[in-house]
């Protein structure tokens, strides 16, 4: 299918660059076949919905994964950004950087030089591959829960473009841009449907009677990359990884035979 079938405009008025306050105050749009569209809002989801019905949603937590650094070589220096998005070690991440035209294998990066300084005021790693597209494989000189400290000190929650492209990150973003159940982490992007929910609608679905179950997938990096390609089939998708627990295997499973609704809160709960 061509990629350019998927093409739309989106006026710059209706982009959103913080969330409604409360988050359930967002609109919501609802399509029923042969039924005129409904203009209403994410608080009125329980009324939507049947005792018995289940929602499924993706309890990732977003990690501030953008850094920015320095590549040394030599006396030679340039400016690297990079966005981590797989583990693939207790030391080491695949991250999509740029420009990656200025790294080699071998080269050393010094993160956190923007005074975010994390322990002993650096964070370095050192380039131990690289692939295609701009995408590198990290070793990190820290391990661990100490990399994870490390990372909260000098990382940067990784916005869409659609809205890094108009702002900077803030303090903000590191609650704005987490649901409210993220509790594992891994996510480079938020699950953003699931971003819309408050105590206030859980504790609403509850009296209705809905069922809720988790899943995990941490979504990579490889959501915020450009489609390039002029047909679908030709692009390529990059691997993200998830669990799904035997409880909620179970839940959704009686839930479909008792003949209730099974909602996926978003596209990452379905990945």
């Amino acid at each position: 299918m061509r990629v350019d079938v998927f093409d739309f405009e989106l006026p710059e008025d209706r982009i959103a660059l913080r969330p409604a306050e409360p988050r359930d105050a967002a609109r919501l749009l609802v399509v029923k076949p042969g039924e005129p569209f409904e203009d209403r809002i994410v608080r009125d989801l329980p009324s939507l919905l049947e005792p018995g019905d289940l929602l499924v949603f993706n309890d990732t937590k977003v990690i501030p994964a953008q850094l920015s650094g320095i590549r040394r070589r030599g006396e030679a220096l340039a400016q690297i950004d990079a966005t981590l998005h797989m583990r693939v070690g207790a030391d080491r991440w695949k991250a999509f950087v740029r420009p990656a035209k200025r790294l080699a294998v071998g080269d050393r990066i010094n993160f956190g030089h923007d005074g975010n300084s994390c322990f002993l005021g650096k964070l370095d790693a050192t380039v131990v591959d690289k692939g295609e597209a701009g995408e590198a494989t990290l070793a990190f000189d820290l391990s661990g829960v100490f990399l994870d400290e490390a990372l909260q000190a000098v990382g940067h929650i990784p916005l869409p473009p659609y809205i890094a492209s108009k702002r900077p990150d803030d303090e903000r973003d590191r609650e704005d841009y987490q649901t409210i159940y993220a509790r594992e982490e891994g996510a480079v992007a938020a699950p953003t449907a699931g971003l819309h929910f408050t105590p206030a609608l859980f504790a609403a679905l509850d009296k209705r009677g809905i069922e809720r179950a988790f899943v995990t997938l941490h979504v990579g990096a490889g959501t915020f990359l450009p489609v390039k390609a002029d047909d679908t089939a030709d692009h390529k998708m990059h691997a993200e990884s998830g669990t799904i627990s035997a409880a909620t295997a179970a839940a959704v499973n009686a839930a479909r035979a008792r003949g209730n609704r099974v909602v996926a809160v978003g596209t990452t709960p379905c990945g």
